[in-house]
């Protein structure tokens, strides 16, 4: 057998997208086999068309076969997924992207008994971007997905738990002690809690959004469907550093990109690198002062339709890969129901700024001031781009989740 996970099914297939990007996102080297027609189908997998339910399947080095596996059944297989050893945590870690990874890091490192808890797959957004080239220490640059890897098997090293495929759904919050609850029954017990879950994709909140997902809709940078679109037109949607690199990801295969922005130039948001390099790319065209209006396709996406802000003039561009690079949402809605602070836009509020006006919040019950990146609830804490006023950038997130462990060991310390 061959050395890497192979995938089949149809490309406008969400399930065989959700594998893929899982699997890209894991850093798990795997072969997509695009299905083509009924013959193919028979000869390759002895299935008698490209339709049947059984689609995508899943062949693993050892010849296992799944069939139209689910990513947590995937995960299980590469020996991934597993149970808490422990009753009982010292700290617990919610989200394993970059913040999330690195506190584990830190914390397991310095002897704390350290559980991370991930609902999909390891670095969360920055998993998704092909090239991260402003991260010190890489000057040719790594993959989010190699650069997680690296650090999830760091974190191993040191002895954090790192329990995937779990959400959760509800916190308690007691003195000295969290109880997470999981949406798999698994109750997480700790005497802290960071949370790092970053941020959900924006949406455009457009009929046929949900049901083209996975079918030619895409949210981020897409790294596990670029080598996919040779010689196609596509579509990016965002003005940031993640859609900018994206774009010349996706340049290097298409035969034309078109970056769509609602601003009017990409030096607003973009590093002054990057806009040089997209401007001497010949095959990548920015649209200013343009949004999707529509999406078109049943079983696919066929087509957008784009509107101008300034004149309100319409067209419509026949495309099948539409990327979505808009920025994020907090995912923070657990935290509301349990008391702790959020801002206008959900992003949780530590330290300083939970006392901006002048007054700590009425549930914060200690004599000493909130640590620098604790919130209102004591022992718990935030990291990353999940937190008010953080720096997006991968090694921000990097840098308090390091530097959280250190206020995590002054409140255990001090309990």
């Amino acid at each position: 057998m061959g050395s890497v996970v192979r995938l089949y099914g149809k490309r406008e297939s969400p399930q065989a997208y959700a594998l893929r990007d899982y699997l890209q996102r894991s850093d798990i080297p795997f072969e997509w086999v695009e299905l083509r027609d009924n013959e193919q189908a028979r000869a390759e997998l002895g299935l008698d068309s490209v339709d049947d339910a059984r689609l995508p399947i899943c062949i693993f080095p050892d010849g296992t076969r799944m069939e139209r596996p689910t990513v947590r059944q995937v995960t299980e297989k590469l020996g991934w997924f597993r149970n808490p050893s422990r009753s009982e945590y010292d700290v617990a870690i919610y989200g394993a992207g970059p913040a999330g990874l690195s506190a584990a890091v830190y914390a397991a490192s310095e002897g704390l008994k350290t559980a991370v808890i991930e609902r999909f797959a390891i670095g969360g957004q920055a998993s998704t971007s092909p090239k991260i080239e402003n991260y010190l220490g890489f000057p040719q640059g790594i993959s989010g997905a190699e650069l997680a890897e690296r650090a999830r098997g760091q974190a191993l090293r040191f002895g954090a738990e790192i329990l995937l495929h779990r959400t959760g759904v509800r916190g308690e919050f007691l003195a000295g002690r969290g109880i997470g609850y999981l949406d798999d029954g698994t109750k997480i017990i700790a005497r802290a809690s960071v949370c790092a879950t970053g941020v959900e994709y924006r949406r455009l909140n457009l009929p046929n959004e949900d049901r083209l997902f996975g079918a030619g809709v895409y949210y981020g940078a897409g790294a596990s469907e670029a080598s996919l679109c040779s010689n196609e037109h596509v579509i990016l949607v965002g003005a940031g550093n993640s859609s900018a690199q994206a774009s010349l990801h996706l340049a290097r295969y298409a035969a034309k990109v078109t970056i769509v922005m609602r601003g009017d130039s990409l030096k607003a948001n973009v590093s002054e690198y990057l806009v040089h390099r997209i401007q001497t790319t010949p095959n990548i065209e920015v649209v200013p002062n343009t949004v999707v209006a529509a999406l078109h396709g049943d079983d696919r996406l066929q087509a957008v339709t784009l509107r101008n802000l300034k004149t309100g003039a319409e067209r419509v561009v026949e495309v099948t890969s539409l990327f979505l690079c808009l920025g994020g949402v907090p995912n923070t809605q657990w935290a509301a129901e349990v008391g702790i602070a959020r801002d206008e836009e959900g992003y949780l509020v530590t330290g300083p700024d939970l006392g901006r006006g002048g007054t700590l919040p009425h549930n914060w019950t200690l004599t000493r001031e909130p640590y620098y990146l604790e919130t209102n609830m004591p022992g718990v804490f935030a990291a990353g781009d999940v937190r008010h006023s953080s720096i997006k950038r991968i090694a921000s997130a990097v840098g308090e989740g390091a530097m959280v462990v250190a206020f995590v060991h002054r409140y255990l310390a001090a309990g």
